[in-house]
């Protein structure tokens, strides 16, 4: 027994000395990205702590826009220049279409089977493809426009109810989560799950319960995805967690797919949800379109088309309650537009130029993807001239490119008519992404921010609950929320009362 620990431990320590000679054998002669000096094992893994998107900034201020970082027996290297993201996502756009392989992909996605996780080919083509056509198509996006008029119409209805009268204390999280949900599912199975109306209260409950977890472990770090031997002794039964969450998710998305079936074959009605036109392909390449593969494409949306959103107009809200001018002139934007007489509708955003500014310097601000998603290249490439080889970790720290002093002009300002003149300015701004793999539903999330922020501002008045400023802390998460959640005094605006009762 006693030899066969000590076997043990000196394979685990060798592993990583293969690794690292092969690494030297390999980068030996190589132009590569300064970095930080290192400790054998883990590599830079020390230096991720607290919000990594400040450690990175930090550290790129020392070491240059194009930096190299390890993670364990992964490299990794850290994009903060607007040229290197430009040459990464022209130049090397299709070298860099690959995700890294992560443990969290092989449960949560499905053996990596979303548009998210799954690494550039055909399948990742495919389901590109049919997420334009049917969720995010501008025809798409016009046919669902009821869904998002009605639920932030339902927001404002049941927010008035709370704070018609006089000044109200309101907390706004959990009321604009429930708005992203529900557009969401609206839109993959035809059911909401927050606020009022709701048909199923056991499923609703299972639904925030599984998304909840979803949120909590993915937002976790995995240390075995970078040191394997973690990753063989299951390091803190992470993947045992990952196993007992996908049985979860499993469950209550193969209910909703059955009840999509279930009514396709009995109503034969047109096709109006995505688990539809899954379906729909499903029937004419069955081992193509398998229920796993739906499963786990109905989880990416929820997980990249929901939250994102809601921490977006949370911030929004805190910032325009710290700057009461900027609030002004857009509701002055509105009611010149607009007026009282009716409610704003989505066929008005382009008419409202600086609610969007407002959302624009919000991204910039908080973005809600401060790192963009993971890019690994499938061959050896060069990045700001330096060489970068396949399997790295390529990371895009969008949220330090748009507060850098050199590419903004106050970058720390919250000033929305900055994007009068920018717009959205190519690789300065980047809080969807750039390339092919850049998040395809950015014009739904835009579509969602602006109606819900305008139909805020022109149906309330809002205050700050103290003289003192809403705090701008940034809490724990990959969507980078509130450090504390928004609070606000609101009142409804008194010549809009008799429109808001009548929804």
């Amino acid at each position: 027994m006693k030899e066969t620990h000590i076997f043990f431990i000196s394979f685990l320590c060798l592993v990583p000395l293969i690794y690292f000679v092969k690494l030297l054998t390999h980068i030996r002669g190589k132009n590569l990205p300064p970095s930080p000096p290192s400790i054998p094992i883990i590599g830079h893994l020390h230096l991720i702590n607290g919000h990594v998107h400040r450690v990175f900034q930090h550290l790129s201020n020392k070491y240059g826009p194009v930096m190299a970082l390890r993670f364990g027996s992964r490299p990794v290297v850290v994009i903060t220049s607007p040229s290197a993201v430009e040459e990464c996502f022209t130049k090397n756009d299709i070298i860099l279409a690959n995700r890294p392989l992560l443990l969290s992909g092989k449960y949560l996605d499905y053996d990596h089977s979303t548009v998210g996780a799954a690494p550039y080919g055909q399948l990742w083509r495919d389901l590109r493809r049919i997420m334009t056509l049917e969720l995010f198509s501008t025809a798409r996006l016009k046919s669902y426009s009821s869904v998002r008029e009605d639920e932030v119409r339902s927001l404002i209805k049941n927010l008035y109810l709370d704070c018609f009268e006089d000044f109200t204390k309101v907390e706004m999280r959990s009321r604009i989560q429930g708005l992203s949900f529900n557009i969401v599912m609206k839109m993959i199975a035809d059911k909401r799950f927050f606020g009022t109306g709701i048909e199923d209260l056991a499923e609703a409950s299972q639904f925030k319960d599984v998304i909840r977890e979803v949120f909590e472990v993915s937002g976790a770090s995995n240390p075995g995805d970078f040191i394997p031997f973690l990753r063989w002794m299951d390091f803190q039964g992470y993947e045992k967690r990952l196993l007992k969450l996908q049985k979860k998710c499993d469950r209550f998305s193969q209910n909703l797919i059955e009840e999509i079936r279930t009514k396709r074959s009995s109503e034969r009605g047109n096709e109006k949800t995505f688990i539809d036109a899954m379906l729909s392909l499903q029937q004419s390449e069955p081992e193509y379109y398998t229920d796993d593969l739906i499963k786990g494409n109905i989880l990416t949306l929820l997980q990249a088309g929901t939250d994102t959103s809601s921490v977006t107009i949370e911030w929004a809200m805190a910032l325009l309650l710290n700057h009461p001018d900027v609030l002004n002139r857009a509701r002055v934007e509105l009611d010149n537009d607009i007026g009282q007489t009716r409610l704003v509708e989505e066929t008005d955003l382009t008419n409202l130029p600086y609610i969007q500014y407002i959302v624009n310097e919000t991204l910039r601000l908080f973005p809600a993807g401060p790192l963009l998603v993971p890019h690994e290249p499938s061959q050896d490439c060069t990045i700001g001239g330096f060489d970068v080889a396949r399997g790295t970790i390529v990371l895009v720290n969008a949220w330090a490119i748009h507060r850098d002093p050199v590419v903004w002009d106050e970058p720390l300002s919250f000033k929305p008519e900055r994007f009068e003149k920018l717009g959205n300015d190519g690789n300065r701004f980047i809080p969807f992404g750039m390339g092919r793999r850049q998040c395809p539903g950015s014009g739904l999330a835009n579509r969602i921010m602006v109606l819900a922020l305008a139909s805020l501002i022109q149906c309330f008045e809002w205050e700050r609950v103290g003289e003192e400023l809403v705090s701008l802390s940034e809490g724990k998460g990959l969507t980078m929320p509130k450090d504390i959640p928004l609070e606000a005094m609101c009142r409804g605006r008194q010549g809009m009362s008799h429109l808001i009762k009548a929804i």
